[in-house]
């Protein structure tokens, strides 16, 4: 079965979200779902450098651990792994066939069709329990109540950092789309999350709904905080002097959020020493999240794409770069709130601009509609160009100044083929 060809027959998102079509994969393939303990992680940013923090720490643990996130940056296979090895064609080919004949079944009986995260997430619950899985760290796709996900149990539910993003679909307000968020946490569990104003009120509601454990982190939880060019470093509780190598200094929240989860694992009586926790974390990669894809000159990838995540990366850009000039190569694609990146962009105007229309003219904001959109901000060092143009012009040109390519996640293929070529 060609995968790619297969996948693109359905339809990506619903306005009407539900977990019917879930529930009908789970009955029919023998409730995978109730096989394996589940790290279940939901929150607007964050939740993917969590999810890889976790993981590395538990494979470093000696556990077989499997991961599921989204959305993949080359290839399918990237969102279903067992202890960093992704899935093979071959077995995603075998599997589709597999459950192929249930959509078809599905379909027959049901107005609303099977959608493509449907599918792929029941793909991921089957292969993880026939795999034998100790653990899955899982990645909610949106929201939390009707994520295709949330049709498994988890043991421990994190939250993280919650922001506006598929306003269209989750709620136009925080508190709406963290109640959305919230519909991951389950009876009787634990939750994790750090505290956050509008946000930290109805986890506290919901976990008393559930009667669940709620471990909040607060800021001055986390201490003793250092960094250079290679690594963060932090104290939380017992933990000392840990090395975190992902850059930003909201990755040590999310790095406490990780700790916690450990913490809360060895309680209920898993054995996860020390060395594992710092090899872990010292060790963690998150592809196209702050990422330096070149050096000579430096070129950055950061797939961040909302207020929370531009703003993020701009304080992180100024904690490594300092004295730099930056050059800023942007694409958004027409589902975000591209006038709020302008905007928080905007603010360096000592900064050089390219505005591209992404990969694909139908998807993304047009480089007219950017650029003019960028005028109400800046009179200067503003440019409109097609994405490969931009990179080559800043590659050629700019080669004291730190190049920054940010706005999605999916042109990180073209990007990284364009970065080799020039």
């Amino acid at each position: 079965m060609n995968i790619e060809e297969y996948l693109k027959k359905f339809d990506a998102v619903t306005k009407d979200p539900s977990l019917d079509a879930m529930k009908f994969f789970m009955e029919e393939f023998g409730n995978p779902q109730k096989k394996t303990k589940f790290i279940h992680i939901a929150g607007t940013n964050g939740k993917g450098s969590v999810c890889e923090m976790i993981n590395n720490i538990l494979v470093n643990a000696g556990y077989k651990v499997g991961k599921y996130i989204s959305p993949h940056l080359i290839k399918y296979n990237e969102r279903i792994t067992i202890n960093n090895t992704e899935i093979t064609d071959e077995e995603i080919s075998d599997m589709l066939q597999e459950i192929s004949e249930k959509v078809d079944i599905y379909n027959k009986m049901h107005e609303v069709p099977v959608k493509e995260f449907e599918v792929i997430t029941t793909l991921a619950l089957i292969y993880f329990a026939r795999q034998k899985c100790d653990f899955v760290v899982l990645e909610t796709g949106l929201g939390g109540t009707y994520d295709c996900t949330n049709i498994a149990d988890g043991i421990i539910s994190i939250i993280t950092n919650i922001g506006l993003d598929h306003v269209d679909i989750l709620g136009s307000t925080i508190e709406e789309i963290t109640n959305q968020k919230a519909g991951i946490i389950k009876e009787n569990n634990d939750t994790i999350m750090c505290n956050q104003e509008k946000v930290t009120d109805i986890i506290k509601e919901k976990c008393k709904e559930k009667q669940n454990t709620l471990h909040l982190i607060k800021k001055e939880d986390v201490t003793n905080y250092l960094f250079n060019e290679d690594y963060q470093m932090i104290d939380y509780k017992e933990h000392k002097n840990i090395k975190i190598n992902l850059k930003g200094k909201c990755q040590i929240y999310n790095a406490a959020i990780a700790l916690e989860c450990i913490n809360v694992l060895k309680d209920k009586g898993y054995e996860i020493k020390e060395d594992a926790v710092r090899k872990g974390l010292s060790t963690v990669i998150h592809k196209a999240r702050f990422e330096t894809i070149r050096n000579n000159p430096k070129v950055i990838f950061d797939g961040g794409h909302n207020e929370n995540a531009i703003n993020n990366l701009r304080t992180t850009i100024d904690m490594y770069y300092p004295k730099k000039q930056k050059v800023y190569i942007v694409s958004i694609l027409k589902t975000k709130d591209y006038k709020k990146v302008i905007e928080i962009l905007s603010k360096d105007k000592n900064g050089i601009f390219f505005f591209t229309t992404g990969n694909d003219a139908k998807r993304y904001v047009s480089k007219e509609d950017l650029y003019n959109e960028s005028k109400k901000y800046l009179d200067k060092n503003i440019y409109k160009e097609e994405l490969e143009n931009a990179i080559d012009i800043a590659i050629n040109k700019y080669k004291e100044q730190v190049i920054m390519i940010i706005g999605s996640f999916y042109v990180y293929k073209d990007v990284l083929d364009t970065v080799q070529k020039v």
